[in-house]
């Protein structure tokens, strides 16, 4: 019995925005690539790309051997999980892709693996070549596709050696605020734009564990807050390679940030993307508080990430939006420059989040203290490299 891999990829410039797919069918035996598919498909978002990209490749490889095995390795966690049944399906969008496409072999023919985006270089190339060509009003044509010439130069790139042994507190540093460091990435993507992630110190509101967002009383720091705020900016001075502060809004993050910058010699400048979520009527409340007076609302918004807090705050998918655009508009600014983003637990978890490719429960999974670092590098091809998370050596 033939066995395929079927290597799938699907992206959105806008998340809903212009959107295509691009999927590969190779023999499993040989590596060799048999079909090549891409298609730009209007407007719509990077999960319903995916699931068009998935469902290219099967029908793809039903084409050439609708008796064969077949292993499909996609970096889109959410697919993988949802269509090996782990995961429920909720979006009304993506429930008949995916209900399409577990009918195009018979469910004992198809395995379903994640790979990190690293390894599908080609499918990735492939959905960007027909994202391409979409804005250039034109179809994707197979002949001009340098795709696999491009992931096969992608896969000989060398790794970047072993730092020596330095101290973990050294180490995180140059992790966190090297400017061009290309790692697994190809050579020739040039600098990333590398954004650090600093949280705002404590408020008299941080040590009481109480939602603060975009909708309650915009505290000031405290005095713990403003001395976090100092050390940060004094270890961010002797790393040396910030160029550019950007901050949130909110009365927190402006104070955070202008005392870094005092340290830096930078300028500030404010993003409203970068707010906090509007936590709604949950404002200034504990979570022990918010269970006792709206445990449904709570528990639906622990459970579905387009649920809104009590009193029309702001979900997690939505927030997850605004950070997607404030993300690639930064990204676009500050192409190969190092910029510290000063804002909030969930933007600052989310901008993590989807550098991984995580699934929004992953949210509830990550500690982010006050005053904390993470990094994130943005290479040229949309790839993203989580560097440094919840670093808080410097307040040690």
């Amino acid at each position: 019995m033939r066995e395929f891999i079927v290597e799938a990829d699907g992206g959105s410039r806008g998340n809903p925005g212009p959107a295509g797919y691009g999927s590969v069918v190779l023999d499993a035996a040989t590596g060799e690539t048999l079909v090549e598919a891409a298609e730009y498909i209007g407007v719509a978002t990077n999960n319903v790309a995916e699931y068009r990209g998935l469902l290219a490749g099967l029908r793809a490889a039903h084409e050439l051997d609708p008796s064969a095995k077949v292993r499909v390795r996609m970096d889109s966690k959410l697919v993988v999980e949802q269509m090996s049944g782990r995961w429920k399906i909720k979006h009304p969008d993506m429930k008949p892709l995916a209900t399409v496409a577990a009918r195009v072999f018979p469910p004992d023919q198809v395995t379903y693996e994640w790979i990190p985006r690293e390894q599908n270089k080609h499918a990735d190339r492939l959905a960007n070549e027909a994202m391409d060509a979409g804005k250039r009003g034109e179809q994707w044509s197979p002949s001009a596709s340098t795709a696999e010439l491009e992931a096969a130069a992608a896969r000989t790139a060398v790794a970047e050696p072993p730092a020596a042994d330095v101290p973990k507190a050294e180490a995180d540093v140059r992790a966190a605020t090297a400017v061009a460091s290309p790692g697994w990435a190809p050579a020739d993507l040039g600098a990333p734009a590398t954004f650090v992630l600093l949280r705002h110190g404590e408020t008299p509101l941080t040590p009481q564990k109480r939602f603060s967002g975009s909708g309650g009383t915009n505290p000031s720091l405290s005095d713990v807050g403003r001395e976090q705020a100092e050390r940060a900016g004094a270890a961010l001075a002797r790393r040396g390679t910030i160029q550019a502060i950007v901050a949130s809004p909110l009365a927190r993050t402006r104070e955070t940030a202008g005392i870094v910058a005092s340290h830096l010699g930078l300028e500030v400048t404010i993003d409203d993307g970068l707010i906090e979520t509007n936590f709604g009527a949950w404002e200034g409340l504990t979570f022990a508080e918010v269970r006792e007076r709206y445990p449904d609302d709570l528990n639906a918004w622990l459970a579905d990430p387009h649920a809104q807090p009590s009193g029309g705050g702001e979900s997690f998918a939505a927030t997850a939006t605004r950070i997607e655009a404030t993300r690639d508009k930064l990204v676009a600014a500050y192409a190969g420059r190092t910029v510290l983003l000063v804002s909030h637990v969930t933007p600052i978890k989310t901008f993590v989040r989807l550098a991984l490719g995580a699934p929004p429960e992953s949210l509830f999974r990550m500690e982010l203290s006050a005053a904390a670092l993470s990094a994130v590098a943005y290479y040229a091809d949309g790839n993203a490299s989580v560097r440094l998370f919840n670093d808080t050596s410097h307040l040690r």
